[in-house]
């Protein structure tokens, strides 16, 4: 799949998600057959430009090309700055967020709130696309409710005004995350627009993947909350899509290797104090169903060393591969 000049090495890609798609993550999701991973939200107010937060999604280093920022605003101008910001700083591709149903975004106008304007929809696209160099792309939800289902719309919009590609959410911002996910919505697209079109919501495993790139005909597939935890979705969809069979689940062995080079991956980009309190959730996710889950997120949530977080894990895990054998 290309999106502009550049082809990626899948057609699956990471969907941003605010405190999750960070460096660590993104590298883990590419290394595990990501052809596309996108960075944590930046906003587009220039007074944030320079805090520590902005500052770390901003961080780039060592991630292999291209490399994607998405970025969230309401202001036309001051979204293109932000374009300019990003990509003097690193990004090959800038995602632009219609699609977030935070009520925080949705009340300053922002993320899936745009979609109940269009004229303004069209004034920030173009707005950006003219700003910068480099391919632009977009992600919507269906509309902002059931009445005002609007993504068609949009994505005429969005192709007159040079966006390289899309990524339809098959839900409304009214849905939030309840309900199942549709991909009708982007299938139609699809069939109207001649730019690649990216189905994303509930896709978890291999088989669902495949039945909605072959029932709708969509170029790609974005993950999201089913890569919390479970990094070698992509490797395992890629094999699937590729060979027909499915790929045999990680063993415990690699999942302790994996899980632990991501927590020390992410101590030494944070710092100890937010590192081993940001890895805390990541722990979780991948130990969720793992024997004694929930006494041990208990005990991992107490520790504040980033030594004694790694020491409780490999023991955790040193008992779960015992289990296992």
């Amino acid at each position: 799949m290309f999106i502009g000049f550049h082809n990626l090495k899948s057609n699956l890609v990471l969907a941003p998600m605010a405190g999750v798609t960070d460096r660590p993550f993104r590298l883990l999701c590419r290394e595990l057959g990501a052809g596309l991973v996108i960075s944590e939200m930046v906003t587009s107010n220039p007074a944030l430009f320079h805090t520590r937060k902005t500052q770390l999604r901003l961080n780039h280093d060592g991630e292999p090309e291209p490399r994607a920022v998405q970025i969230a605003g309401a202001d036309p101008k001051l979204m293109a700055e932000a374009a300019v910001f990003n990509v003097t700083h690193g990004a090959q591709i800038i995602d632009i967020n219609m699609g977030c149903p935070a009520k925080k975004v949705c009340n300053v106008m922002a993320g899936s709130a745009l979609l109940r304007d269009e004229r303004l929809v069209a004034e920030i696209l173009e707005s950006v696309v003219n700003a910068v160099t480099v391919p632009v792309t977009l992600k919507i939800r269906t509309g902002w409710d059931d009445t005002s289902r609007n993504a068609l719309k949009i994505a005429k919009i969005a192709e007159s005004s040079g966006i390289q590609a899309l990524t339809v959410h098959g839900r409304t911002r009214a849905c939030a995350f309840t309900g199942a996910a549709e991909h009708e919505t982007a299938g139609d697209i699809k069939t109207k627009v001649k730019i690649p079109v990216i189905a994303n919501g509930d896709i978890s495993t291999p088989e669902a993947a495949a039945e909605i790139l072959k029932t709708y005909s969509v170029d790609g597939i974005m993950i999201g909350r089913a890569a919390q935890g479970n990094p070698w979705i992509f490797r395992e969809i890629d094999y699937f899509l590729k060979t027909g069979e499915k790929l045999k689940s990680p063993g415990t062995n690699e999942i302790c290797n994996t899980l632990v080079k991501h927590i020390v991956h992410l101590h030494q980009f944070y710092g100890e104090y937010q590192g081993v309190r940001i890895a805390r959730k990541h722990i979780s996710w991948y130990c969720k169903k793992q024997p004694n889950a929930t006494a041990f997120r208990a005990t991992i949530n107490l520790i504040e060393s980033a030594d004694e977080q790694i020491s409780a894990l490999k023991f955790f895990l040193n008992d779960q591969q015992a289990i296992a054998a």
